[in-house]
């Protein structure tokens, strides 16, 4: 009789962070699990956040940077668009676990009576159902990545720590790495670095029966020696497994600062292989990235959430990745939507002149709304390469029925026009009454058949995609004839033809937009199409 082949036990990392927040735990955790994809392992990675929300659809990104979706249509952590490109692989709804979900999963089962009259607990309860979501989006996987959201010491994220040590007792010390990033600040009136943060972060980590195995001691330069020897001997660890990841130029070069960290030899020894990664590719893309070319082109973001740089991560990266494979400079204008509205305000006006092309990315609500229709309309009139994303191509499609003749076209998102009937973009069906909840928009990948010889399908190269979407509203066909009389023409539909996904400009330079966020889907060493032909007309 033929015995089974025992499954191969998954190895496990786990991040934490220490000191502060936003220390570069995913980038670390992200560029730990390239070097192993590299190593040719199945690497997966998911990020426990200590938030009390259900997801991040709701988060306000000017606070919390950019909402991620996923594949299958979770709202999610920034953090899980840098894994994506890291690892180029897609996550899933198993790959983000929130506070706010397990609380109320466990709520939900206590009271369907799933718990039989017991006390319901933070131990061993809550931490048990953390266990089963790390499994579970394990599955399939030699190596996956926890990363633990928050600051080692918060109160809300002490379960996350629990659960991640006991995961050590169901899998095996062995098969469990622990990662500590922590910051240590250089006090500038003294000239030195300070280590005593770190040391606090890592006595509370200790403190809760973990001890690191690699310490990343995060800096705004690079640290001497002695510093790394200080924080292991304080940490008990050898001084081999405290490395130094300072600020650089690019976070793509940050797993070529790991390896040079002494990483590899840990995370060999972990995974039992001393094989070297196969970082050619990653190689050829730094070197595009750190390299000044001749030539730049000046990209316009026309936005409302510009108070922080991570409210469209995804774009910027995407931008600076299309830049790069296509051998340019990028020179990023942040272009104050609302500010391009006023019409006393030149210097908007001068800003969005001066630009090689123009992108209007997604956004909700009826700020800056007009600046967006006008940098379109611009665009559109000017022969300026223009990308539209999700609310970029409705906003492309009122300008283009405004000048077709619809001269009160609006969105029934931004409150009603002089006649409702003039509501170009209007609420897709069975999303009324929802316009303030949570996970109930278009969500995740959806399919669409694009035009036969569009320059949308000639850029595509093929006349079936898949993309993914976050959005409520949708553009109304009826429209279409003054829509077209403004310039502007139908590329793609969802495949009953009910949803336009795609337009473009016939005889334009370049004027692309989707419903969709093709962001979410570049990757630096895969660049996404329409941002690299978008660069390649801005050239021009």
């Amino acid at each position: 009789m033929k015995k089974n082949k025992k499954k191969k036990q998954t190895k496990y990392i786990f991040v934490t962070g220490g000191v502060l927040s936003g220390v570069g735990k995913g980038i670390t955790a992200a560029s730990m699990g390239a070097i192993l994809k590299a190593k040719g392992y199945h690497v997966t990675m998911q990020k426990c956040d200590p938030y009390l929300n259900v997801d991040a659809g709701l988060l306000n990104p000017v606070e919390h940077g950019e909402c991620f979706v996923t594949a299958d249509g979770v709202e999610t952590d920034l953090d899980l668009g840098h894994y994506e490109r890291f690892l180029d692989f897609e996550t899933s709804k198993y790959s983000i676990t929130l506070s706010g979900a397990i609380f109320k999963e466990l709520i939900d089962k206590e009271r369907s009576g799933g718990f039989k009259g017991k006390t319901v607990q933070l131990v061993p309860h809550f931490t048990n159902l953390v266990q089963e979501k790390i499994e579970r989006a394990s599955a399939n996987s030699d190596i996956h990545i926890v990363e633990i959201g928050g600051t080692i010491g918060d109160y809300e994220g002490l379960s996350f720590v629990e659960a991640i040590r006991l995961f050590a007792n169901k899998v095996g010390r062995k098969n469990c790495l622990y990662v500590s990033v922590v910051y240590v600040p250089w006090i500038n009136t003294s000239k030195e670095f300070k280590t005593k943060p770190a040391q606090n972060a890592l006595k509370d980590l200790r403190g809760f029966g973990i001890i690191p195995d690699i310490v990343c001691t995060r800096t705004e330069r690079p640290a001497p020696k002695e510093i790394q020897e200080k924080i292991a001997a304080f940490a008990g660890i050898d001084k081999d497994a405290v490395v130094n990841l300072p600020d650089i130029k690019s976070v793509y070069d940050v797993p070529f600062n790991v390896l040079k960290s002494g990483v590899l030899n840990i995370l060999n020894d972990f995974i039992g292989d001393d094989s070297e990664p196969d970082m050619n590719r990653w190689e050829e893309f730094s070197r595009l990235r750190n390299q000044e070319f001749k030539r730049t082109v000046r990209i316009g973001l026309v936005a409302k959430y510009v108070g922080n740089n991570d409210t469209y991560m995804c774009v910027t990266e995407a931008l600076k990745t299309a830049a790069a494979w296509n051998k340019v400079n990028l020179d990023l204008v942040w272009i104050n939507a609302e500010e391009l509205e006023d019409s006393a305000n030149n210097e908007a006006g001068k800003k969005l002149q001066a630009c090689d092309g123009i992108v209007v990315p997604g956004g909700f609500g009826a700020r800056g709304v007009e600046g967006k229709i006008k940098a379109a309309s611009y665009a559109l009139d000017k022969n300026v390469p223009y990308l539209g994303l999700c609310l970029g191509m409705q906003v492309a499609c009122i300008a283009a029925a405004r000048k077709g003749g619809v001269k009160t076209a609006n969105s029934e998102e931004f409150g009603a026009t002089e006649e409702k009937k003039n509501n170009v973009i209007y609420i897709m069906e069975g999303q009324k009454g929802k316009e303030s909840t949570g996970g109930t928009m278009r969500l995740g990948d959806y399919p669409a058949k694009l035009v036969k010889g569009s320059r949308t399908a000639k850029i595509y190269d093929e006349t079936n995609v898949i993309e993914r979407h976050r959005h409520r509203y949708e553009l109304n066909q009826k429209f279409l004839p003054e829509i077209e009389k403004g310039g502007i023409m139908v590329s793609g539909v969802s495949p009953d033809g009910k949803l336009v996904e795609f337009i473009e400009a016939p005889n334009h330079l370049f004027f692309q937009a989707t419903q969709a966020h093709p962001e979410f889907k570049s990757r630096p060493l895969h660049p996404h199409p329409l941002f690299l032909e978008f660069i390649k007309a801005c050239k021009k």
